[in-house]
């Protein structure tokens, strides 16, 4: 039987307060939406986007695309509000799937958070995002990560950002990204030992599609799940860059029958085309032939 898994190799970040936006966020081919009262949300237009972010969640009409709100963060005057409508929406089943938290430094944060959805009657099925953007949080990521096996958590993603890094630490945001490959692949690693899934940063220069491209495919070989976008033109290479190529697909699915064979049940080892593999690298085909299904089953 397959792994389930949820594709998440394009999710564009969409401004709360512009309905515009938001309902053209519908027809794209992004795998998800960040819906964003953060960044994106000037101080004194903040009250307005929430009420604009609780009618689009009411609307709904994004399926199969993931939702997500950002919020502000924990320590500003409108995280409360933000959480709470987030927590309202997803209690009375309009969504969204998960909430991203800015600026996550520690893993009794996502407890206490956690512990305030519950409060609040928040759905079991919404989960949390959390954002690693401080170099406090890059230096506590493996705990951060870990965080998701406590189930009052609701963890199931992290998400790079790089600009907020680059200036809390002056390291330059360049092309090849040398300054920061040691952070990002720190980050992977944490995801991977505390089993959640993490999404790479965003890639400013909009209109240089090569770079992008060049980037994604990058992020793609150092493990990362997918990458945050800032404009509607990046959806496609992204998705490109993170979807398994049909040859690896198809090589993929005969790894897995030469070790379903009964000949090969209680083998660790076997021989294909020259090459000796271990069943590890099945347990690896599975999930890339469970993304490549789930990619399809999306039409």
């Amino acid at each position: 039987m397959s792994t389930i898994v949820r594709p998440r190799r394009s999710v564009l970040f969409m401004p709360g307060s512009n309905a515009r936006a938001l309902e053209k966020a519908r027809t794209l081919p992004a795998d998800g939406v960040v819906i964003d009262l953060e960044d994106a949300v000037a101080p004194d237009a903040k009250a307005d986007a929430r009420a604009q972010v609780a009618a689009t969640l009411r609307a709904g009409g994004f399926a199969p695309r993931e939702v997500v709100v950002r919020t502000n963060a924990v320590d500003t005057p409108w995280f409360e509000e933000d959480l709470a409508v987030v927590a309202r929406a997803s209690a009375e089943g309009a969504g969204p799937d998960a909430v991203l938290i800015p600026k996550v430094s520690d893993a009794e944060t996502l407890v206490t958070i956690g512990r305030r959805l519950d409060a609040l009657g928040a759905a079991p099925a919404l989960r949390v995002w959390a954002m690693i953007e401080t170099p406090l949080a890059v230096l506590r990521a493996l705990d951060i990560a870990l965080a998701a096996r406590n189930p009052v958590t609701r963890l199931a993603v992290l998400v790079l950002g790089t600009n907020d890094l680059s200036k809390e630490t002056g390291a330059r945001v360049v092309p090849g990204r040398a300054p920061m490959m040691g952070w990002l692949s720190h980050c992977v690693l944490a995801a991977r030992a505390g089993g959640v899934e993490v999404l790479d940063a965003v890639w400013n220069a909009f209109r240089d599609l090569d770079g992008f491209a060049r980037e994604c495919a990058q992020a793609a070989e150092m493990g990362f799940d997918g990458k945050t976008l800032i404009h509607p033109g990046q959806i496609e290479p992204c998705n490109a860059a993170f979807t398994p190529p049909p040859g690896e697909v198809e090589a993929a699915r005969a790894l897995i029958a030469l070790f379903d064979r009964p000949e090969n049940a209680g083998k660790g080892v076997v021989q294909i085309e020259g090459r000796m593999v271990e069943r590890m690298h099945a347990d690896i085909a599975r999930r890339t032939v469970a993304l490549a299904d789930a990619i399809a089953a999306r039409g």
